[in-house]
């Protein structure tokens, strides 16, 4: 089949990595039917009743970063089906409040981990208001249910000026023991900065990574910078991150205290890892990502949610967990 016709949703980095897997042609044929320039009801209904957002941005350098937005359900509005109107502010540390300004291009993820329903978009920014923005959808696409951990979050709200911040080089005692026992988090990418918006495929993305406890293995770096690596397992094949991360190797980690009221930011450097005796090591495991920690940032005592137990995903009965060493 010649699918250079056909409209192809995905750009370089994305399409170099379906073919290098051999599902290439197969993806092109079904991103043309899947992702799509406006969202369709069912996107527009789920994210009216959720409590949270994930929201991935680039920084003047060049770096992403995922941000969480929080608010009670229908703090999210879609006008139209092009338009997503988010009715909240991020705190004036998290780099989303220097990255928000008209025209600027955002990923956005909206995921109810108990009903296990994900939906992505990314467009850029239509309109600032004083309590909130406007998203023009460029791409918006549905994800399978794999790997993520049911557990319901709640918004209870709180008094955002008593967020304590922690910011650092690299991880300190606090941020590795979240990072060690987390079982998800978040992770931001793009095309390098001069090609975001270059057409729709050019964008943002935030994306959920999900595991069991400890997942995420932390290596402290005897040259002061501390090293993550994480297995990347099957998947939905559209390779959005990782080939991001092939043409731009940076990306911005969110980790978030479900027992507790913080999360952490990281910014890493990326590296694929296709194979090795590493990541033979790792059952389920098709590839190994490495991410070389930069910058920390951990809100302490955030206010807004509450997240209930987790249900493991099934998903994981078939993946394995680092041995020690």
């Amino acid at each position: 089949m010649d699918t250079s016709t056909r409209h192809d949703p995905f750009h370089a980095g994305e399409q170099a990595l379906q073919q290098r897997v051999g599902v290439r042609e197969r993806i092109a044929e079904a991103g043309a039917r899947m992702v799509r320039d406006q969202m369709p009801e069912q996107h527009r209904e789920l994210f009216g009743q959720l409590p949270f957002v994930l929201v991935g941005s680039v920084d003047a350098a060049g770096q992403p970063h995922a941000s969480l937005l929080a608010g009670p359900p229908a703090f999210m509005r879609t006008p139209d089906a092009h338009t997503l109107a988010v009715d909240a502010l991020p705190h004036a540390a998290d780099p989303l409040a220097q990255a928000l300004r008209v025209g600027a291009s955002l990923g956005v993820l909206g995921i109810e981990p108990h009903t296990r329903r994900r939906n992505r978009l990314n467009g850029v920014v239509s309109a600032l208001r004083a309590n909130g923005f406007d998203i023009g959808v460029r791409q918006s696409f549905g994800n399978c249910p794999k790997y993520i951990q049911a557990r319901q979050a709640q918004w209870q709200g709180g008094d955002a000026d008593a967020v304590r911040v922690v910011s650092a080089a690299r991880l300190d005692e606090a941020g590795a023991a979240l990072v060690q026992r987390a079982d998800t988090f978040f992770i931001a990418s793009s095309v390098p900065p001069a090609q975001l918006e270059r057409s729709a495929a050019h964008g943002v993305d935030v994306s959920h990574r999900g595991g069991n406890p400890g997942f995420v293995r932390v290596e402290p770096g005897g040259d002061g910078v501390d090293t993550l690596t994480v297995p990347d397992f099957s998947g939905n094949n559209l390779f959005n991150t990782l080939g991001n991360l092939s043409v731009h190797p940076r990306a911005g980690l969110l980790f978030i205290d479900f027992e507790g009221d913080a999360l952490m930011q990281l910014s890493v450097d990326a590296e694929i890892v296709w194979d090795g005796p590493v990541l033979a090591a790792f059952a389920g495991a098709q590839r190994l990502l490495r991410y070389r920690v930069r910058a920390m940032r951990r809100f302490a005592s955030l206010p807004g949610l509450r997240w209930g137990a987790a249900q493991r995903s099934p998903f994981l009965q078939a993946t394995g967990t680092w041995s020690v060493a």
